[in-house]
């Protein structure tokens, strides 16, 4: 779908607080929705499944992912409106719209893995506390940026990719190994996904306009349509589901843990960059100009306060989506309101658990394929950040030594067995450990390193002793 001048001339474009004719800017709303959804929904589905949620309709746990995946989508909305419409200096009155952040779930999956429901009231006081963080970042985002260089974000971004290209591979086969399936790597499992990939790339590289945009949600649904016909697909919950449900605060209990409490705030750094490289990308693509400094500190209140209102009643942490960033460029109509309307309609969604049942309907296999895709862009989001970096010396051995470390403590946890639970968890995270390292030695080592250094850091001098 593509915005005609029907809408309104170009100034009226740029203007955020232009609202087209509403049968123009209901759909226009939904295409922000479409092209967001499942990535909004995924990482509820992907917490759930690693605390050890069964994902059958047996699963005494399965309620409760479906009420995760109902506050995924209340909770954008909610967070979005924050953004679109605002309070005081809560929200940046832009075409922002908010998702559940992949950004967390690293940090989130050492917290909950294999633990159930047990887990979650230290996950959401973390997320409660992190958000609030989040939002006391507003004050002063523009004068901490310069610790968070693209060497920096870029590390952080590639690596949060890097870990969750496991769990995509994974429900590609058929789950977690922990589901104990029988048919797990199987090739009736895999072709289910590879449908969806092949799908997803095709109309990614070989269409035009919606279809191109909307690309892995129609490449999810053809991969549900291969696994009904395959008899893969059971819809024993949707019945069962509720048609109105509001939030309840405190659903899963509420408790203060310091690893999850460190973690959600450390991350918070990353997440605010990453909002303020969305504000930057709302304002250029939309208006052509750049963000004031009101703009970014509201943006960031509005990503704090929506994590730490999710937080309260069981939603995963929230931030600005980077696709949606797109969507405007390319239709060229910077309307808030436009957002508004798909804002409404992602709280009207998860006010109903049988649009939740209904996603989780999708077998583990097709969900698998999307978010292969889904993980390795955000691997390929790394590296393009990190192709703005003057790869010299000096920002080699920082970005060598932040992904050694960090990775290797992800691949080899028990390296670590000693340390107290605390500390633990945050190390073998991988990413906050590469993300510190590299934000220190960034600050503290020289600009310039010395040919000898350099020469020694590269292995000249090594090799030479070994040569003697």
């Amino acid at each position: 779908m593509s915005v005609d001048s029907s809408l309104g001339n170009a100034q009226q474009m740029r203007d955020p607080n232009y609202t087209p004719p509403l049968v123009k800017a209901i759909p226009l709303g939904l295409q922000h929705i479409l092209a967001m959804f499942i990535s909004n929904v995924t990482p509820a589905i992907i917490v759930a499944g690693a605390a050890g949620f069964g994902f059958g309709s047996n699963s005494p746990d399965f309620p409760q992912m479906i009420y995760m995946i109902q506050m995924s989508m209340f909770f954008a909305g909610i967070a979005t409106l924050f953004q679109t419409i605002g309070f005081g200096p809560v929200g940046a009155r832009l075409p922002i719209v908010q998702g559940t952040s992949f950004a967390f779930i690293p940090i989130m999956i050492p917290l909950v893995a294999g633990k159930g429901v047990e887990a979650l009231p230290a996950l959401f006081g973390g997320v409660l506390v992190g958000g609030l963080f989040h939002a006391v970042l507003g004050l002063f985002i523009g004068r901490i940026r310069f610790a968070l260089p693209p060497l920096v974000t870029g590390l952080v971004v590639t690596m949060i990719g890097i870990s969750l290209v496991k769990v995509g591979i994974q429900y590609a086969a058929g789950g977690v190994p922990a589901m104990n399936s029988p048919e797990y790597g199987s090739l009736l499992n895999w072709s289910v996904a590879l449908v969806v990939i092949v799908v997803t790339l095709g109309l990614k590289f070989f269409a035009r306009g919606m279809l191109s945009v909307s690309a892995v949600i129609l490449g999810l649904m053809a991969g549900y349509a291969v696994a009904y016909a395959l008899g893969m697909v059971s819809f024993a919950n949707v019945g069962r589901a509720a048609n109105f449900a509001i939030p309840s605060p405190f659903h899963f209990g509420f408790e203060f843990s310091l690893a999850a409490v460190i973690g959600f705030c450390l991350m918070s750094f990353v997440s605010a960059v990453e909002t303020v490289g969305d504000v930057s990308g709302v304002t250029k693509g939309g208006a052509g100009r750049e963000a004031t400094d009101k703009e970014i500190a509201g943006a960031t209140y509005a990503d704090g306060f929506g994590t730490a209102v999710a937080g309260i009643f069981g939603g995963l942490p929230n931030t600005s989506f980077s696709q949606n960033v797109g969507l405007i460029a390319m239709t060229g109509l910077m309307s808030r309101h436009v957002v508004t309307i798909g804002a409404l309609f992602l709280v009207m969604a998860g006010l109903v658990p049988k649009v939740g049942a209904i996603i989780s309907t999708i077998p583990i296999e097709v969900l698998g394929g999307g978010v292969i895709v889904m993980f390795g862009m955000v691997v390929a989001a790394g590296v393009s950040m990190l192709s703005d970096v003057n790869w010299n010396r000096r920002n080699m051995v920082i970005f060598a030594t932040a992904l050694s470390i960090g990775l290797g403590l992800q691949l080899e946890p028990k390296a670590l067995q000693y340390l107290p639970d605390t500390l633990r968890i945050l190390a073998t995270s991988g990413l906050l450990p590469a993300a510190l390292i590299a934000i220190v030695l960034n600050l503290i080592l020289p600009q310039e390193l010395t040919e000898d250094q350099t020469e020694e850091i590269s292995g000249g001098h090594a090799g030479h002793t070994a040569a003697e």
